[in-house]
C-alpha cells in the first residue's frame, strides 16, 4: 500500500479534477503491474496497473488507495476490469467519498466472489484526495491557507525594504502547496503592494493551468500588474463588489483579466459566493496566501479547511510590523477559533505547522468524528468527472 501511494503522489498536480489515486498489483510476493491516474492520459490507476501486469493479474492481489469506480465516466468501470481480470483480493485505503457512488465499487467486487478489505493507511490515502473529497461533497473547494511570518507572528515592516521572510525550503514549500491547488487567492493589498505574479515556479509539471483570484472590492488591480503580463495561459478571476467600477471593470477587462460581481459581507466580500463561483469552475484545492486582513476574513467567516504557518526564526517586534492575521479580531479567548496541530515538518531553518481550525470540512480533519466529512451548508454535490 505504501508503493501505492508512493505512485498516486505521482498524480498531485495532474489528476485534477479527478482524485489521485495509486494503485499496485501483486501476484506470489512480487510486484506485476502499477498504476497512477493523470487525468490528461484518461485511465485510472487500476487500468493502468492491469495493463502492466497483463495475464499475471489473474488470481493477483490488488492494493489501491481508493475504491475501484463501479460507474461509468470518462472511462469504463474499474471495478468491472478487475473482475473480467480475476484478481482475487483488493485491499482498498479508502472508499470513494462521492456519496453517489461510495461503496458500490465495493459490493461490485464482492459480489464477484473478490475478497476486499478496507481501510489499510486510509489517512495517508486521505491526504491523495483531501481536495477531491471537499469539493465532491460539498460543491466547494478545499481552502488551505498558507503564511510565512516570523516567531512573534509578523509578516513585514510595513516598509518596502527587508520583505523576504521565508527561507528558500520555506519558499519550496509553498511552490508543493501550488502545487497542489488547482487556484491561488490574494487580496487586492497584496497586489498593490508586492505586485506578485501568482505563478507556481516549482519543479514538479501541473497539467490545469493555475487559476489566480483576487479579492478587489472596488476594483484597485492596476491594469499593468505582473499578474496581468505574465503567463497568459493563466486566468486571472477578479473577484469585486456589484457595484465596482465600470471603468476600472472594462480596464482589466482588456487586460485580460475575468471580472466576477459577488455580494458584499461585514468582512469585505461574501466569501461564499466566491467558494460557489470556484467550485462551479472544477476548482478542487484553492490556495488563500494573504494578506493580513484576507486571512481574517476566511478565519472569521470559517471558511478554512487547513492552515500552514511557515515559521522563521527571527522577531520583527514593534507596533508597525503586520500581523499574520489582521482585521478587527476576536473579542475574547473564548471566541476565539482553535486550532489542532496534525504535523510539524522542517523545511531549511524553518519550521511548518499543519493545521486544521474547528471548521475544517477535511475528510483527514482531527476535529471530525471518524474523519467523515462535515455536510455543512454548502449546495447539492457536482456528480464528477471521475
Amino acid at each position: 500500500m505504501k508503493k501505492a501511494l508512493l505512485l498516486g503522489e505521482k498524480g498531485i498536480g495532474r489528476s485534477s479534477p479527478n482524485p489521485s489515486v495509486g494503485c499496485v498489483i501483486v501476484r506470489d510476493g512480487r510486484v506485476v503491474g502499477r498504476g497512477w491516474h493523470d487525468y490528461a492520459l484518461r485511465d485510472h490507476a487500476e487500468v493502468g496497473a492491469l495493463r502492466m501486469a497483463g495475464r499475471r493479474a489473474a488470481g493477483a492481489v490488488v492494493y489501491v488507495t481508493l475504491e475501484p469506480c463501479s460507474h461509468e465516466g470518462r472511462t469504463p468501470p474499474c471495478a468491472d476490469a478487475l473482475v473480467r481480470a480475476g484478481v482475487r483480493r483488493v485491499v482498498a485505503a479508502r472508499t470513494d467519498p462521492n456519496p453517489a457512488v461510495s461503496g458500490r465499487g465495493v459490493e461490485r467486487l464482492r459480489s464477484a466472489g473478490i475478497r476486499v478489505d478496507v481501510g489499510l493507511c486510509a489517512e495517508e490515502a486521505g491526504r491523495l484526495i483531501e481536495p477531491f473529497a471537499c469539493h465532491i461533497t460539498t460543491g466547494r473547494p478545499l481552502v488551505v491557507s498558507k503564511v510565512g511570518m516570523t516567531l512573534d507572528g509578523k509578516i513585514g515592516t510595513g516598509s518596502a525594504a527587508g520583505r523576504a521572510i521565508s527561507s528558500p525550503g520555506g519558499l519550496a514549500f509553498g511552490q508543493r502547496l501550488r502545487l497542489a491547488s488547482d487556484a491561488i487567492l490574494v487580496g487586492v493589498d497584496t497586489v498593490l503592494s508586492d505586485d506578485p505574479e501568482l505563478t507556481y515556479r516549482g519543479r514538479r509539471k501541473r497539467a490545469r493551468p493555475l487559476v489566480r483570484a483576487i479579492l478587489d472590492s472596488r476594483l484597485r488591480t492596476p491594469p499593468d500588474s505582473r499578474l496581468l503580463r505574465v503567463a497568459p495561459d493563466s486566468p486571472v478571476l477578479v473577484f469585486c463588489a456589484p457595484d465596482a467600477p465600470g471603468a476600472s471593470r472594462r480596464k482589466l477587462e482588456g487586460a485580460g483579466a475575468e471580472i466576477v460581481a459577488v455580494p458584499r459581507s461585514a468582512e469585505g466580500l461574501d466569501l461564499g459566493a466566491v467558494l460557489g463561483e470556484l467550485g462551479a469552475r472544477n476548482i478542487l484545492g484553492l490556495l488563500v496566501e494573504g494578506g493580513s486582513r484576507v486571512h481574517w476574513a476566511f478565519l472569521a467567516a470559517g471558511r478554512v479547511d487547513v492552515f500552514h504557518f511557515i515559521i522563521a526564526p527571527m522577531v520583527l517586534g514593534g507596533r508597525t510590523a503586520i500581523p499574520a492575521v489582521g482585521g478587527r479580531g476576536f473579542g475574547s479567548t473564548a471566541e476565539a477559533l482553535r486550532f489542532r496541530i496534525r504535523r510539524t515538518l522542517r523545511t531549511g531553518p524553518d519550521v511548518v505547522l499543519e493545521t486544521y481550525p474547528e471548521c475544517s470540512r477535511s475528510i483527514i480533519s482531527p476535529w471530525l468524528s471518524g474523519n467523515a466529512p462535515s455536510p455543512g451548508p454548502d449546495p447539492a454535490p457536482p456528480s464528477g468527472p471521475r
